[in-house]
């Protein structure tokens, strides 16, 4: 009976040491000057003020909460965490116009924040340091982990739709995905695990047409991958010839909580985009996934939730101006 208890009561505590994760260690180059509780003395109030936009945001529309995920990514893999997709000069040559940022929201929810931040402590919170708060405080209400963000990234002076030309794409193939990702410093479980940001959040039917109806590309017919039993949910929503903004969950059956059920998904064949399909294609890949359903993974295997805060983390690291470089905006969408 004893020992019994004692098993649980050791239970009870690695259960409970998943609740929130310190994943502040790693990181080179410039990353070096990032740190938790960089604007404590500067701007003490500045995380409260961005959760508080955050939390306003998600509660008037929950798909808030994944745009603010996605827009920290594509912010991250275009010259880096930079805030440079957050410019609008009104131009076609403007990042945020790249066919890669397609879809990509949450701008006005970033210059609220940023509006507030200015009235208290003007000139000190980056627009960067803004949109990685904020996803972290999106992961959060969506019932995902909570985790310490690494702040004092400044602000990119440049944004250039060009410089968007190799982000990754739906359409691309295992290889690709790991090479792109490769060359921004992520592993093949980065890989996994960021896309795994797909547990929350929609897509549109445009993303769907090649692997539904012309697949492979040009040829016709469907993504063999795709579960049959989940085929005819898949063209009833996005029928060919249809409405391509009409919008999807990407993770089926759980698209408004953050949990590993979109890596389920993708074991099983549920999975909706082509580039989730594929990382059950690639042996690196798939024993990332697998990692996360063996018979004691939820007492003493890798844990989905810290290792996605974790890789967030090392993402919010790539290409950081700091010190002094770059600059801190004032108005988010110009220089």
């Amino acid at each position: 009976m004893v020992r019994s208890f004692q098993i649980l009561v050791a239970l009870v505590i690695i259960i409970t040491s998943y609740c929130s994760f310190d994943v502040s260690q790693g990181g080179g180059g410039s990353s070096n000057q990032l740190r938790v509780g960089f604007y404590g003395g500067s701007c003490p109030n500045a995380e409260a003020i961005i959760r508080g936009v955050v939390s306003e945001a998600a509660a008037s529309d929950p798909n808030n909460a994944p745009i603010l995920l996605r827009l920290h990514f594509h912010d991250c893999f275009v010259e880096g965490c930079d805030g440079s997709i957050l410019i609008d000069n009104r131009s076609e040559t403007d990042e945020r116009r790249a066919f890669g940022h397609q879809g990509v929201r949450g701008f006005d929810i970033i210059d609220k924040a940023k509006a507030q931040l200015e009235g208290v402590c003007p000139g000190v919170v980056s627009c960067a340091d803004i949109v990685a708060m904020a996803a972290r405080d999106a992961v959060f209400l969506a019932k995902g982990p909570w985790y310490e963000v690494e702040t004092g990234r400044r602000d990119g002076m440049v944004s250039n739709i060009r410089l968007a030309d190799n982000m990754p794409d739906v359409g691309d193939s295992i290889h690709k995905l790991k090479a792109k990702f490769f060359e921004k410093g992520l592993t093949d479980k980065d890989l996994v695990l960021l896309s795994s940001a797909h547990t929350i959040g929609t897509t549109a039917c445009f993303f769907m047409n090649d692997r539904l109806y012309h697949f492979p590309a040009g040829i016709g017919g469907a993504d063999p991958s795709i579960n049959p039993s989940f085929m005819p949910e898949l063209k009833n929503t996005c029928p060919e010839k249809g409405d391509v903004n009409a919008r999807i969950p990407i993770d089926h059956g759980s698209e408004q909580t953050f949990d590993n059920q979109i890596l389920q998904n993708i074991r099983s064949g549920f999975a909706v985009l082509q580039s989730d399909a594929r990382l059950y294609q690639d042996p690196s890949t798939r024993s990332v996934v697998d990692s996360y359903f063996g018979l004691l993974s939820p007492f003493f295997g890798p844990s989905f939730e810290a290792d996605f805060a974790a890789s967030m983390v090392k993402m919010g690291r790539i290409g950081v101006l700091t010190g002094d470089l770059g600059t801190i905006r004032r108005v988010c969408s110009s220089f």
